[in-house]
């Protein structure tokens, strides 16, 4: 709906479509139960947003003829539009989501801000869940939003599809959006469920789409689809029926879907095709080594640990470093997993990260040192929000003797 209803109002008016949108949303939560579902609810939503952005349009008082051209646009193109994004949903660029994503990564817009704006405009993102995304503080991300707004009204940046001279700037862009939106579909921050089924459609969905275009049919994008098509199909296998979450040492590997493997080391194969080894290569690559094991036992952890390095010398960021670090504790043993933490104890962002806190205490209490491993539990337990994950350290600190 905020996509659709960005391309017929223009970039400028951002704002007003999200609080249409809302009303929208209000109104059929309103006179649904009494009224019935309409035949059509899409339509009837968006039908809603478009009269009440055209009233408040109407009543602006710095109304002036741009605006009247933008409503008197937008109350003929409006009708039309549905039916042409539903003709037109199997070719790429004519998704409107899709199109919005290229809209918040124009290269006038710093990178930082084009991710967060993506991430709530498309992906429906909180401001909350994108901070923990960026690993920042929530009223940081809040004010890169207003800024970020703020330009898309001064400048009018189109919504369009990019030419050949700015696709691969601003494809990069887009393929991170999609990569911690599904990051965060996958691992759900907040709520009952370890996994967030709309996220990883979407950004599956999107993704996808953009393998088919002659544009962005590129090694990266094969890579990224990959990757998430790799981790995805484990998730069945990563929580129980309470909802209890499993790690990958307990997940019934039965439970795993094969065909999404399949098709994930297909798109690996034709991420091959060119001379660039990316981020998502070498992620695709780990996630195959598990994906490729007939059990835990089996997995390749020298060939991880040695994937690993090279993504260090490629994002020698703090949560590359720990995942190295947790690889290293399964091939060399929990100690030097330990001494691998040690050197990122100061580390601001790993301070505020739950799974820095977990890992140092599975690696304590795998080493016998059981009152550093309850201490380690429960600094994760004091920063996880997720039920599941939160469920899953309250039972390692019971097991824990007390501090």
């Amino acid at each position: 709906m905020l996509a659709t209803l960005t391309r017929l109002l223009g970039s400028r008016h951002l704002a007003l479509a999200e609080e249409v949108v809302q009303e929208a949303l209000v109104t059929a939560l309103q006179q649904w139960p009494y009224q019935g579902i309409p035949q059509n609810p899409s339509a009837w939503l968006i039908q809603v947003a478009k009269n009440r952005a055209v009233d408040r349009l109407r009543r602006d008082r710095a109304f002036d003829s741009r605006e009247r051209d933008v409503a008197a646009a937008f109350e003929s193109r409006a009708a039309g539009s549905l039916s042409a994004a539903s003709a037109d949903a199997g070719r790429p660029f004519e998704d409107d989501e899709l199109c919005m994503m290229f809209m918040a990564c124009h290269p006038d817009i710093p990178r930082e801000a084009r991710i967060a704006l993506t991430l709530k405009t498309v992906g429906g993102f909180s401001v909350a869940e994108i901070a923990r995304a960026f690993l920042a503080h929530e009223s940081a991300i809040a004010q890169r939003l207003v800024r970020v707004k703020k330009l898309l009204r001064e400048r009018e940046i189109p919504f369009d599809v990019p030419g050949e001279r700015e696709m691969p700037e601003r494809l990069d862009s887009v393929l991170e959006v999609l990569y911690l939106m599904f990051n965060e579909g996958y691992a759900a921050h907040t709520g009952e469920s370890l996994v967030r089924q709309d996220l990883v459609a979407e950004a599956i969905r999107l993704t996808r789409l953009l393998t088919r275009h002659s544009a962005t049919d590129g090694p990266k994008t094969h890579a990224l689809l990959a990757l998430m098509l790799l981790q995805a199909a484990r998730t069945q296998a990563r929580s129980g029926a309470d909802g209890d979450l499993f790690v990958l040492e307990h997940q019934d590997r039965s439970q795993w879907d094969r065909s999404m493997i399949a098709d994930g080391l297909r798109h690996l194969d034709a991420s091959a095709r060119g001379q660039e080894v990316s981020a998502y290569h070498l992620q695709a690559g780990i996630a195959a080594c598990h994906a490729s094991a007939a059990d835990y036992a089996a997995t390749d952890w020298n060939e991880i640990v040695s994937l690993y390095d090279a993504l260090l010398d490629l994002e020698p960021t703090p949560i590359v470093a720990l995942n190295r670090a947790i690889a290293v504790s399964r091939a060399r043993g929990a100690a030097e997993g330990l001494r691998e933490l040690a050197a990122l104890r100061d580390d601001p962002t790993l301070a505020r990260y739950y799974l820095f806190h977990a890992t140092l205490g599975e690696l304590s209490r795998e080493i016998g040192d059981e009152a550093a491993a309850a201490r380690h539990y429960g600094a994760a337990l004091a920063l996880a929000s997720a039920e599941p994950a939160r469920r899953f350290l309250e039972r390692k600190l019971a097991a824990a003797p007390p501090r």
